[in-house]
């Protein structure tokens, strides 16, 4: 498989509906071969090939295919205070962050891979609540411009959403009847556009996906820059 065709193979997905119903260590381990080869090979590769799409969006995000410590989620479940103890996630994800993010509560581009549930995401997913706070400082400095960037006419055309948790009620400080306060009551900043195993098999994934982040990117940007961190 050359760099210029990378792609993914319904492998992948079996492998990671074989872990479902087996999810277990004894399992894992009898299966590790087929888990280096099948996901984790072809997810770090997607993610080298994604590293010049990237590169020309901002040279601020990281594509790093590392096996551990880079852009890849470990396939490992932090069980310690779930309920649910199953030792392994059952899905495959890779986020492309900030070069200065510590962890995955910071700005970035995201790509899901599960049976049934293939998603591409763009923004920051449970900011802590300083960041939340700039974040919203920011709306409030320029509310157009984040209207505007939202309502973006290439984010419509990729039926892009904005998702993720929400107070129940408007944040201390905040004018509860600000125009915007839906979005200044958001726990999340997170833009996702749902696909479909079939589309992420196809040979031009890997552009769908960097069409994707393009089209993100203004927004990234504003969340990006409201955190006084470099684009």
């Amino acid at each position: 498989m050359t760099r210029e065709n990378i792609r993914f193979e319904p492998s992948l997905f079996k492998f990671l509906r074989d872990l479902k119903k087996n999810n277990e260590r004894p399992w894992f381990k009898a299966n590790k071969k087929r888990y280096e080869e099948e996901l984790r090979g072809p997810m770090l590769r997607f993610i080298e090939e994604f590293a010049p799409h990237l590169e020309k969006i901002s040279e601020s995000f990281l594509a790093d295919a590392r096996p551990v410590g880079g852009s890849l989620f470990r396939i490992y479940r932090d069980t310690r205070f779930a309920k649910d103890k199953t030792p392994y996630k059952t899905h495959a994800g890779a986020h492309f962050r900030h070069v200065r993010a510590r962890d995955a509560h910071a700005p970035g581009f995201y790509l899901h891979m599960e049976p049934g549930n293939v998603f591409m995401g763009a923004g920051i997913w449970h900011p802590d609540n300083p960041t939340l706070g700039k974040i919203r400082e920011a709306i409030v400095a320029d509310p157009k411009r984040w209207k505007r960037l939202t309502n973006a006419k290439a984010l419509r055309d990729l039926n892009c959403t904005l998702v993720g948790d929400s107070l129940k009620r408007p944040p201390r400080g905040f004018d509860p009847e600000h125009p915007l306060i839906e979005d200044l009551k958001r726990k999340d900043f997170i833009l996702l556009a749902e696909t479909t195993e079939g589309d992420a098999l196809a040979p031009d994934f890997i552009k769908r996906f960097a069409k994707f982040c393009k089209a993100g990117a203004p927004v990234c940007e504003f969340l990006t820059r409201a955190l006084d961190l470099e684009w």
